[in-house]
């Protein structure tokens, strides 16, 4: 390829087997309707299998949101609600104890903590969450807070973001989401989002959870008013990040639900749409180990179809998932492991349990209660 010149399908192809970062023009170009999307998925697919195998992954998880009272007004979020709304609701210490023996209970590794921003809690409050049950449930890794929440948190003590993230690891955080993140370009963000921590702030929360040895991880919402140029930028972003810390280990690509939002007039994206986005981000993000296709926002099959347009990862059984089934989702509450194991092995892929960081699970056929880390896994 002559460098500067229009990309085509052929040069991208060269750089994805030379092993080649893609520029912002390369996105652009495979973003184009025009670009056949199952020749993408085809590249999407050789660098996932470089990467990852033929392993597809999965957890089982549970989903923990605290309260759903949010001081922000985000246009494109179904899940807030104001503090007299009939929704609105707090978790007890009692309730949020009970949801954590009910994840161990049900062979969990993971709970994922999120939620809206009250302004009637303390940080002490979110700090003691985390700090309960890590104390009740050492075995349940904890992943908690976006980027959004930390930022709240900083606002409500006025204290730096490190000595904030060093508190949540002492009393057991393990690792960080990567919700919040939504579309960096200011010219979308200002529209759905515009009190919201902006990019730098995103980005400088993550660079520090990654300087003090967390792992996170990274998102982006799609399929509202953004355009591929909004969408190339912030992958590009997310890159530059992974390539000065390496501390991001599984971007998820986040399909807009409309339904009961701000921006209900418009169309839900497409499944072509959703995997041609896949497939772009696993070859945009040479340096990020995971892709992961959520079957919650994606759908079951265009989950499991995704496994060939660069995703080799699945979620995992997701109980008491609430954000995107309040914007009008329609996938189950929960899928049971038998049921992950089948979509993957269905694909023609090896069904791998993994933990939050991504070392391969043992369990004991008879009792889901009972597993083990036998080894880490590639990333």
């Amino acid at each position: 390829m002559i460098r500067g010149s229009k990309p085509t399908l052929d040069s991208i192809r060269d750089k994805v087997e030379s092993n080649e970062r893609l520029s912002f023009d390369d996105g652009l170009f495979l973003y184009e309707p025009t670009t056949p999307l199952h020749e993408i998925g085809e590249l999407a697919n050789l660098v996932r299998e470089r990467k990852n195998g033929n392993r597809t992954y999965y957890n089982i998880n549970t989903h923990l949101n605290t309260t759903n009272v949010c001081v922000y007004r985000c246009t494109f979020c179904a899940f807030r609600a104001d503090l007299r709304d009939a929704r609105g609701y707090v978790m007890s210490d009692e309730e949020i104890l009970a949801r954590g023996a009910e994840a161990v209970d049900n062979g969990c590794t993971e709970m994922h903590l999120v939620g809206g921003l009250h302004h009637q809690k303390p940080y002490e409050w979110y700090l003691n969450t985390v700090r309960i049950l890590h104390e009740a449930y050492p075995q349940l890794h904890l992943k908690a807070w976006t980027g959004v929440e930390i930022n709240w948190f900083e606002f409500l003590t006025k204290r730096p973001v490190r000595q904030i993230l060093q508190e949540l690891i002492d009393v057991g955080l393990g690792s960080m989401p990567g919700g919040g993140a939504e579309i960096f370009h200011p010219e979308v963000r200002d529209k759905i989002c515009e009190h919201k921590s902006d990019a730098s702030k995103w980005l400088e929360i993550h660079r520090t959870a990654h300087e003090l040895g967390l792992r996170t991880n990274c998102t982006m919402l799609y399929g509202h008013i953004e355009n591929a140029y909004h969408r190339i930028d912030h992958l590009n972003r997310l890159r530059e990040l992974q390539d000065e810390t390496g501390g991001f280990q599984t971007f998820i690509p986040l399909a807009f639900h409309p339904e009961n939002t701000g921006l209900a007039h418009l169309a839900k994206p497409s499944s072509l749409m959703d995997l041609r986005t896949l497939a772009i981000s696993r070859l945009m993000l040479d340096n990020i180990p995971h892709i992961k296709a959520y079957w919650i926002m994606l759908g079951i099959g265009t989950a499991q179809a995704a496994q060939a347009y660069g995703a080799d990862d699945l979620d995992g059984t997701v109980r008491h998932e609430l954000i995107y089934h309040d914007a009008g989702a329609t996938t189950p509450e929960l899928l049971t492991v038998q049921d992950l194991r089948r979509l993957i092995e269905e694909a023609g892929r090896e069904p791998v349990e993994r933990d939050t960081v991504y070392n391969r699970i043992e369990r004991d056929p008879t009792d889901l209660r009972r597993w083990q880390v036998s080894e880490p896994l590639a990333s």
